[in-house]
């Protein structure tokens, strides 16, 4: 082989190499940083006996909306194949005010939680490795942990009226977590991607004056992040 055949034999895998880098092949790392919205669905459940308020039409009684919230979040995937990839996102915890809704709607906020979904995601990547718009599709397997519960002086005058503070517990829960999403590849290394998932859970919150409340929070989460492959 000659000297030059040899350099252009260099540069030919080179580029190749360099192409394999770029695209989201197998053993293909990425990371990323952005913001994700958890927006729950409202309203719950009506609060168990004894519940001080009835809406005598609509037998509506003391009820909760769980307010959404926007964290700082991002994550790590990891090409396992040219098409299938596991996924575990990272967010700050985010906090979910509640507010009175139903018979009670108008007190105000009657309580807060913090709420950290802890997920791992099996995603489908479709087109090709080295396209720069793949959508792609996941299932996770997701443990919704909550945390730092607290309830308001509202809650207090309407539960235990002039007797120590009301205080709430929520259920942390298993659930399965179908998402959608896709990612635009700028140029070799960087890309942005977007996701919209809406998980299917229900869980109990129990006061400490012995009322329950069940919520079908079914929570829609959407978020945009910037990433960097290698």
């Amino acid at each position: 082989m000659t000297k030059h055949s040899f350099k252009w034999a260099m540069a030919a895998a080179l580029i190749g190499l360099s192409a394999l880098a770029q695209a989201q092949s197998a053993g293909t790392w990425m990371v990323r940083a952005g913001a994700t919205t958890i927006e729950p669905s409202n309203p719950s459940g009506n609060l168990s006996a004894p519940a001080f308020f009835v809406l005598p039409r609509t037998g509506a009684g003391s009820q909760t909306n769980t307010g959404a919230d926007t964290q700082l979040a991002g994550g790590v995937t990891y090409m396992y194949t040219d098409h299938l990839s596991v996924d575990v996102p990272l967010a700050l915890p985010f906090k979910h005010k509640l507010y009175g809704a139903g018979a009670i709607a108008g007190v105000g906020q009657i309580g807060e939680v913090q709420a950290l979904p802890m997920t791992i995601f099996l995603q489908y990547r479709f087109m090709e490795a080295t396209a720069k718009f793949r959508p792609y599709v996941g299932l996770g397997l997701t443990y919704a942990y909550f945390f730092n519960e607290q309830g308001s002086g509202t809650l207090t005058a309407m539960t235990n009226p002039g007797g120590t503070p009301t205080k709430l517990s929520v259920d942390s829960k298993f659930i399965l977590t179908p998402q959608i999403g896709a990612t635009f590849a700028f140029n070799d290394k960087w890309f942005v991607d977007v996701f919209y998932s809406k998980a299917s859970l229900t869980t109990k919150t129990t006061l400490s004056t012995g009322q329950t409340v069940d919520a079908a929070l079914d929570p829609s989460s959407y978020g945009i992040a910037v990433g960097y492959k290698f």
